[in-house]
């Protein structure tokens, strides 16, 4: 079987390039589903977030938003949470990948070389777009300033460093119709299956 690692910058188009995978019958693994219920009520995340950080509802449950903003200026508490979700994610991965019966898998990881979980990829996918077009698409996303922006982007490791790093390059800064034919090509004539 090999493994694909599927990357990007925040807002570079991922997601795009997943579903599209997905719709064409590819299993693709989720580090951000798998996250997500890492820090659901009964797991060790949970706990562990729970002792750390003051950010229950009235539910029990995490409140993500207000997590999120612990931790989006104060870099000791962003290492901590990321230090609980982390290993999770990468032993959900590992067996994830242990349980697929087709012989190609991507894994959908948006921190892949950040937390070295392209060490589990035989080849490495990066969704590109510069910088600026980057902005422009969080911006307009999320409803923040460009300021909040940068700062969102700069929390990874940039996109033209994992660009440099990566064994094939999608670049989605045209039309759909345009990605959709690169992602085509790409199954074709640059995925390695031997």
């Amino acid at each position: 079987m090999k493994v694909i690692g599927l990357t990007g910058s925040i807002a570079s188009g991922k997601s795009t390039v997943t579903n599209y995978l997905l719709n064409k019958g590819y299993c693709v693994i989720d580090a951000d589903a798998i996250s997500h219920h890492a820090l659901h009520q009964g797991t060790k995340c949970y706990e562990k977030v729970k002792s750390l950080f003051d950010c229950l509802d009235e539910n029990g449950n995490i409140d993500r938003k207000a997590l999120g903003k612990i931790v989006f200026y104060d870099h000791k508490k962003k290492k901590q949470l990321e230090d609980i979700i982390h290993p999770y994610v990468k032993d959900e991965l590992k067996k994830e990948i242990e349980k697929c019966q087709q012989d190609i898998l991507f894994l959908d990881v948006p921190l892949l070389y950040e937390t070295q979980m392209d060490v589990l990829c035989d080849q490495v996918i990066v969704v590109y777009v510069d910088e600026s077009l980057q902005i422009q698409r969080l911006m307009k996303r999320n409803n923040i300033s460009k300021e909040e922006a940068g700062h969102l982007i700069h929390q990874q490791i940039s996109i033209e460093e994992k660009k440099k790093r990566a064994d094939i390059v999608l670049d989605n800064r045209k039309s759909f119709e345009e990605l959709y034919k690169d992602i085509e090509r790409m199954l074709k004539d640059e995925i390695i299956y031997e």
